[in-house]
């Protein structure tokens, strides 16, 4: 339960108490703004509390945006301010202090602004800090504002969300009161809401072909009680039966897999715009979001294997599948590898990225360059119709040659902006790095022992050992005679090198291309192995070994966005790290033949699966359960 403190007699007539009570907010009022503190004091220190002043004139959803986002510990609009628990005795602490006699000239916005100036933008904002407006005297304004900007002057976080059209506002009289109710009539504000659901950047499928209606699908969810994490798991479901469809090998289940797997995506857009349009943000529903994308795609693409099997002439396109569910996820590590090692990189400029944003001041540009890079909704919609018209293999090769080509095109620029760009990584950007790459026990064995060496590579001597590591494993697995122990000498080296690389802190300009690069050959080598084993079922073991591994890898790097840090030292060694499992691999395809092969990739992906997907639940659940702190997660960068 939540509780809004009214400072004062509610102006007759005002809708506000009942705007309050529609959002969840238990309404008290306090004869006098003096009683504020003990009316604070009454609200069990667990609630979330709200401040606001009697004569706030303003939308509902200015109230909603202010008052009910989950991200921020602490928020405000004009004449209105809300904390949760976490800055519960902050706000006690500003109260105490507003009511008393002020220092002069202690500023307090005049206006909605984004942040405080002298405040860092929170992540999950997604905007950039404006300047401060016009101050004012701290005594001058409503209650709530001055306790807003002593909260911020405290060190206390205030979230001040960009209200845009929307009307909040504290008249002092009954002309700006009139004024002010002539203000919010003239504006839609269900049309703001539905404006504002839809994602500010998104590719162009999915712009102007899902969300001018999947909008409405979410306000119609939003209106009968539906959560976010029903819709996305509607969307999994959905997903899933596509892949079931796929599977069945003839041209209807094709049809059907293709029109189900459009569905899927149009739930998918649908759970994220019902999160912004009712504020229904969370730890858990941003990893379910993020996890089910990559779970109904690589699901999709084994139905595809599946299904060429079953169908006429048995076409085996397993290889396909799984080339097509590496190079995916390796084009996201080089995403979340670049961005990380960026993300609070100081003095970051580039001539790259100013004509990146030169580019983008050019409208088809902008649309042509993010359809370029294939995003989710561009790629869905182009599986879904190659597998409704043509056959497994042509909507894999042709997946293959797109994803391809788009991978070129990201890391050519991520490359560029790099190498021009003069920054310094931080502390920060080197540990996330370093967790990215999953080194297990032999490889940090390894670089302790070679830390000599490490210290004494140039700056670019990092990522270039990391590929060559990567380069001699996958060789060996591609060129070498099948059976030989060769992959297994190439296997140990890639070990020495996965140490070697982590030697020091990555905070060189390409050190970013490291956990890539040991993606690339860890998964390389299981789909090369597998194929050249020439073991009738291989390679479907191999794609669920891939696709255990690639859900660990990307579970470390949603915990990696949510601030919680990597996955527990005792599960990267459980499951051997990226260079203990190659190695395990390369040594079982080198003595074992036949079923054993099979049995043994099956049972390493069930290991992996059992160990990743138990730490894992248990830790989103019980983070979620503890309240940590809300998160959205925008989805894949388009």
């Amino acid at each position: 339960m939540s509780t809004a403190i009214l400072t004062g007699p509610p102006v007759p007539g005002s809708p506000l108490e009942g705007e309050l009570r529609a959002l969840g907010f238990e309404v008290r009022v306090v004869t006098d703004a003096t009683q504020a503190p003990t009316a604070l004091a009454a609200v069990p220190a667990g609630e979330r509390v709200a401040l606001v002043d009697p004569r706030f004139v303003g939308h509902t959803h200015s109230l909603r945006l202010g008052l009910t986002d989950p991200r921020f510990p602490a928020a405000a609009v004009p004449g209105a301010l809300t904390a949760q628990p976490a800055a519960r005795a902050a706000l006690s602490r500003a109260l105490e202090g507003a009511l008393r006699a002020p220092a002069p000239g202690v500023p307090v916005p005049a206006g909605p602004a984004e942040h405080p100036p002298h405040q860092p933008v929170p992540a999950e904002a997604g905007g950039v800090r404006a300047p401060g407006p016009e101050a004012a005297p701290v005594a001058d304004g409503p209650l709530p504002d001055r306790v807003a900007t002593l909260l911020g002057a405290g060190g206390t976080a205030v979230h001040q969300p960009d209200l845009g059209s929307l009307v909040a506002a504290v008249p002092t009289g009954p002309q700006d009161r009139n004024e002010a109710r002539q203000s919010v009539e003239s504006v839609d504000e269900e049309a703001v809401r539905l404006r504002s659901a839809v994602k500010a950047r998104d590719g162009f499928f999915t712009t102007h072909c899902i969300s001018p209606y999947s909008r409405y699908l979410a306000r119609w969810c939003a209106r009968r009680g539906l959560t976010p994490n029903q819709v996305t798991t509607a969307s999994l479901v959905t997903a899933l039966i596509a892949a079931a469809c796929a599977a069945t090998g003839t041209r209807p289940g094709f049809v059907a897999a293709g029109v189900l797997l459009l569905a899927s995506f149009v739930l998918d857009c649908t759970d994220g715009q019902l999160a912004r349009y009712s504020l229904q943000y969370s730890t858990l529903g941003a990893w379910l979001d993020a996890t089910f994308d990559r779970a109904k795609e690589y699901a999709y693409y084994a139905g595809l294997a599946l299904g060429a099997a079953r169908a006429g002439g048995g076409d085996d396109v397993w290889a396909l599948a799984l080339g097509a569910m590496v190079l995916q996820t390796c084009r996201h590590v080089v995403d979340f590898s670049f961005n990380e090692a960026n993300h609070d990189a100081t003095a970051n400029t580039s001539p790259t990225a100013a004509l990146s944003d030169k580019l983008d001041s050019v409208g088809w540009t902008v649309w042509l360059r993010r359809m370029i890079v294939l995003p989710i909704g561009e790629r869905w919609a182009m599986i879904a119709v190659l597998t409704a018209v043509t056959t497994p293999r042509v909507t894999l090769v042709v997946l293959l040659i797109g994803c391809a080509l788009a991978a070129c095109y990201t890391t050519a620029g991520r490359l560029l902006r790099s190498l021009t760009r003069r920054a310094h990584r931080t502390d920060r950007a080197a540990q996330a790095l370093a967790d990215l790459a999953d080194n297990g026990p032999l490889a940090s064995a390894a670089s302790r022992a070679l830390r000599p060496l490490g210290r004494r590579m140039p700056a670019f001597g990092v990522p270039f050992v990391a590929l060559v590591g990567g380069a001699a494993v996958t060789g060996c697995a591609a060129f070498t005679e099948r059976g030989g122990a060769w992959p297994v000498l190439g296997a140990v080296v890639y070990v020495l090198t996965s140490g070697l690389a982590l030697t020091r802190p990555l905070k060189g300009a390409l050190d970013w291309l490291v956990p890539p690069f040991l993606r690339a050959a860890e998964y390389g080598t299981v789909l090369l192995l597998a194929a050249r084993s020439e073991v009738n079922g291989a390679l479907p073991a191999a794609f669920g070994l891939v696709a255990a591994v690639a859900y660990h890898h990307y579970d470390t790097v949603y915990r990696i966005r949510g601030g919680t840090g990597a996955p527990p030292r005792w599960l990267t060694a459980a499951i051997g790290g990226q260079d203990g499992r190659t190695l395990l691999v390369a040594i079982a395809a080198a003595v074992l033949a036949g079923s054993a092969l099979n049995t043994a990739l099956t049972v390493i992906a069930v290991i992996v699966a059992l160990v990743v997907l138990f730490e894992s639940i248990r830790f989103w659940v019980t983070a979620h359960r503890r309240g940590a702190p809300a998160v959205h997660d925008e989805g894949e960068p388009a």
